[in-house]
């Protein structure tokens, strides 16, 4: 089945090299083509150019983009997607006065989270998910990485990554899966934090090896949550099965956990609301890339990932939804990115190529995804008629995408 664009207004993120990822001044660097076509076998690119060379082209469908953009998929390197239940209540009582971290003392946050999963069957926590995957779908994402972590016993956070992999099976979009076992610490482990980790480590991991449920590993390394030592044994037993490391860092405090993850290669570095020099040094000659959630300092009212500082040190940048029940419950890529820009102050060019090249190379995809490149995966959102690609984050209360290719096909 061959598909042909034509028409196209602007075919944005055009890369003619397999670039993996785009660091400091190369991110203000967009390229695209005026006046273009696209053309599509099956799933993947197989053609672009300008218009005037469009003749003799010829395919099984043809679709006129007229006055629109086309560009990428957003590739979401960072969601806790499957969970069960929600936390309005957690939601009011912020307004009212309650911190984030006030809330997990008393039992709420992610313990709350867990305690609705572990209640909850495989099939209830599967169908929960899969409306919200059809729906960022639908909302132009075309990659996701969903982490377990809601679930703090073995068969709970097992529980979690089946259904991931069911997703994975079911649905065309791109999925990669985290163990996130280390997310908190159960309350019957509240005097006995060894003992979890000991858990994670002996009973959680061999499993999950053993079942090929995950593709990364995954600690949330914050005060009061997970140490620098406690870290370190999770990366460490994390390499013993092949698994990469992805770490929630930086949220709150900044305390060394970034040089720990870069120290054990981690693919990449997510948060990073608190920041400073020796954190931006460690990240300098590194393979790790580092992931701003800008919707998630959005909605808790805590500090923006200093995106502007990280890029001008020369470095990379991605930006995901951590799209979750507590603290980003939404996984639209499309504010995502108009908060960068409006927040963060990253120019519509850098907020792009975050949340697309970037993004896929901090799922270690972007071979195959985040840019229109022959060879890689037909994974394309063609826009309503509007004037630019800053048309896109500039208004931001609108849904601007008329049609999502997943695969070479309209979801």
């Amino acid at each position: 089945m061959s598909t042909l664009i034509i028409n196209i207004q602007e075919l944005v993120q055009v890369r003619e090299e397999n670039v993996l990822k785009i660091s400091g001044d190369l991110m203000k660097k967009l390229p695209t083509i005026k006046d273009a076509y696209l053309l599509i076998e099956n799933d993947t690119i197989i053609d672009y150019g300008s218009m005037k060379n469009v003749d003799g082209i010829t395919a099984d469908k043809t679709i006129d983009a007229t006055g629109k953009i086309v560009l990428p998929t957003w590739c979401d390197s960072h969601t806790h997607i499957v969970y069960a239940g929600d936390r309005s209540q957690e939601f009011v009582d912020r307004i009212n006065g309650l911190s984030y971290e006030d809330i997990a003392n008393r039992g709420g946050g992610i313990i709350n989270s867990a305690k609705t999963l572990q209640n909850t069957s495989e099939d209830d926590l599967y169908n929960q998910s899969i409306t919200r995957v059809k729906a960022v779908m639908k909302l132009g994402t075309g990659a996701i990485e969903i982490k377990s972590g809601y679930g703090l016993t073995p068969d709970a956070e097992l529980k979690m990554l089946r259904v991931i992999k069911r997703i994975k099976q079911d649905f065309p979009i791109k999925v990669k899966a985290t163990f996130l076992g280390a997310h908190a610490l159960p309350l019957e482990f509240k005097e006995n934090k060894q003992g979890y980790l000991d858990q994670i480590i002996n009973v959680m991991l061999p499993q999950i090896a053993k079942e090929n449920l995950a593709n990364y590993i995954d600690v949330f390394c914050e005060k009061g949550y997970f140490d620098l030592n406690d870290t370190e044994q999770i990366l460490k037993a994390g390499q013993q099965y092949n698994l990469p490391s992805k770490i929630h860092v930086n949220q709150f405090n900044a305390f060394g956990g970034i040089a720990l993850a870069v120290k054990y290669n981690a693919i990449s570095v997510d948060h990073l609301e608190e920041l400073n020099q020796e954190d931006i040094e460690a990240l300098k000659n590194s393979n790790t890339m580092p992931v701003a959630l800008p919707s998630c300092s959005y909605f808790l009212s805590i500090p923006y990932t200093q995106g502007r500082q990280l890029i001008n040190a020369g470095l990379p940048l991605a930006l995901a939804s951590d799209y979750n029940p507590g603290s980003t419950p939404s996984g639209n890529m499309n504010f995502v990115v108009s908060t960068a820009c409006i927040k963060m102050r990253l120019t519509p060019e850098e907020a792009i190529n975050a949340a697309t090249i970037n993004g896929a190379y901090a799922m270690g995809i972007s071979n195959q995804y985040g840019s229109i490149t022959k060879g890689k995966k037909a994974n394309l959102i063609i826009t309503k008629p509007i004037s630019s690609y800053n048309y896109l984050p500039y208004a931001f209360g609108d849904n601007h995408i008329e049609t999502v290719i997943i695969n070479g096909e309209i979801i």
